[in-house]
């Protein structure tokens, strides 16, 4: 999986909940996911649509009423549901805010080693840097990230790392999302 696909995939709040219990066997339709998950009605929708709409759910045919449709897992989706599992094992219940942030998952896939704030940029070339900013920001308060001094820069620059749960996930994340190389 590439990395522009995981930003979009988690451009919506629910995205990764809804994918991690469909790979727990949770049923596909509305009303068990949406228990399962514990998301608001329209936030639920959005999200479920989202993944329709870039390929990771599909309608299960022939199964649902039409106004209670059951959806399944496309191949693409197998995937993403798996790894967005691995992620929601590693964490406690009081993260899951955080893990539904847009862009939590993709800078923690960028530090899988430590890394400078232009370099995380640079693999995420749609972020904006107030969004990278507050988004480190955040992971250092929950402790998920560390932010040094790199001395040996001139001038002296920050460095961060994923530690904790955030180096957890990093590690388990990181060597399956591939960045995409930059066209020069």
């Amino acid at each position: 999986m590439y990395i522009n696909s995981l930003v979009n995939i988690t451009s919506r709040a629910w995205a990764l909940p809804i994918l991690s219990n469909l790979h727990d066997g949770i049923p596909g339709r509305q009303a068990t996911l949406l228990a399962a998950t514990g998301a608001g009605r329209n936030a639920f929708a959005q999200s479920m649509e989202h993944l329709v709409r870039i390929g990771l759910l599909e309608r299960n045919p022939g199964h649902g009423h039409p106004l209670r449709p059951e959806f399944r897992l496309t191949q693409t989706g197998v995937t993403a549901a798996a790894i967005a599992n691995r992620v929601h094992k590693i964490s406690s219940e009081k993260d899951q805010d955080l893990l539904r942030r847009s862009w939590t998952l993709p800078i923690l896939t960028s530090l899988h080693k430590p890394s400078h704030f232009s370099e995380i940029k640079r693999s995420l070339q749609t972020i904006t840097d107030r969004a990278l900013s507050q988004t480190l920001k955040s992971l250092e308060e929950r402790n998920w990230v560390h932010r040094g001094v790199d001395d040996a820069a001139r001038p002296p620059r920050s460095i961060y790392q994923a530690i904790n749960t955030g180096g957890a996930i990093s590690k388990i994340i990181g060597p399956e999302i591939r960045c995409i190389p930059l066209q020069s």
